[in-house]
């Protein structure tokens, strides 16, 4: 009799029997949330906050149990410029190493980048090069490494230049296109540069606390392994799904941050009358969002699609096309 084991193997060299094998609901894909966060994200950059407030108060294993929950078929972090969360978690098979990496654009700017698939020693180049765009996406690209632009219309990380986009143009492969923290005109105009310079959309729900996680992710038709999926990316075959942000869900996610700072530090009690300025302090950020969003969204409509600088692997297209 044919083993389990050796029917994988046949299934995957000979892909048209894959489906002979293998189940309707084991063939839908994989969805996997490509934006997420846990307590080594570090420090908020919250003026004032920066040496007492967490960026996550997420404990990397709620977080994978969270994600299982609401259906991902994998899982990875995307701390910032860290993978100090994953060291609980490499046991799990179903699990892959990224990270969100501030990077320096040569206008001084800053940019946050998702980078997936990554192995340790692609960390430390990845830090070791995040001062330079130029050079960190040539090392990227060398090591064909998928990575996306994140919030690409967000202030979150400062201010903006106009030939930073241009940069992104030529040398980015993704865009999220869904970000589960941002308002909707952000994620569509996200998805209407994506389609205007042939970039990958990937969607994630950049959640800094448990209630969002999972709720928006990508997700991979027809295939079964990390690699796969990761290869999926690479060749455009991703979907996004899932929600945006909303005042109401951001406000909520700050009380909870609140909540988390108060049980690492009791001391922090003495501040809590400052959260009855939460909703003001939300409102006003979520306006400033509105109108950096609003004015490079317009900025971008004059951009045009590049030559592409990085290489799909062809080996994956024969694969993907039969799907």
């Amino acid at each position: 009799m044919c083993s389990v084991s050796s029917v994988g193997t046949l299934t995957q060299n000979f892909r048209p029997l894959h489906r002979l094998f293998i189940s309707g609901p084991e063939d839908d894909g994989m969805r996997c949330d490509l934006h997420v966060h846990s307590i080594a994200s570090g420090m908020c950059n919250t003026p004032g906050l920066t040496r007492i407030c967490r960026e996550s108060y997420n404990q990397p294993r709620d977080v994978y149990e969270r994600l299982k929950m609401a259906g991902m078929s994998i899982v990875t972090l995307t701390d910032h410029d860290s993978i100090d969360g994953a060291e609980t978690l490499r046991r799990y098979p179903d699990f892959f190493l990224s990270e969100e990496v501030t990077v320096r654009m040569p206008s001084g700017t800053e940019m946050h980048l998702g980078v997936y698939g990554i192995g340790e020693r692609d960390h430390a180049e990845i830090q070791q090069r995040r001062g330079d765009f130029i050079g960190l996406v040539m090392y990227l690209t060398r090591r064909k490494l998928f990575f996306s632009v994140n919030h690409v219309f967000s202030g979150l990380t400062g201010w903006r230049e106009y030939e930073d986009f241009s940069w992104l143009a030529r040398y980015v492969p993704g865009l999220e296109t869904r970000n589960g923290q941002m308002w909707d005109e952000a994620n569509a105009g996200a998805a209407r540069l994506a389609s205007q310079l042939g970039k990958i959309a990937v969607g994630g729900s950049d959640s800094h606390t448990l209630r969002g996680v999972g709720r928006t992710y990508t997700e991979v038709p027809g295939v079964r392994t990390i690699d796969e999926f990761l290869g999926g990316l690479r060749t455009g075959w991703g979907q996004v799904h899932g929600r945006s942000g909303s005042y109401l869900g951001l406000t909520a996610d700050v009380f909870s941050i609140i909540k988390g700072l108060l049980l690492e530090k009791p001391w922090t009690a003495a501040l809590l009358p400052l959260s009855l300025l939460v909703p003001a302090f939300v409102m006003g950020h979520w306006m400033n969002e509105a109108r950096f969003c609003k004015r490079w969204v317009a900025a971008c409509e004059s951009l045009e699609r590049q030559p592409r600088l990085w290489e799909v692997d062809s080996s994956l297209e024969p694969i993907f096309a039969e799907l």
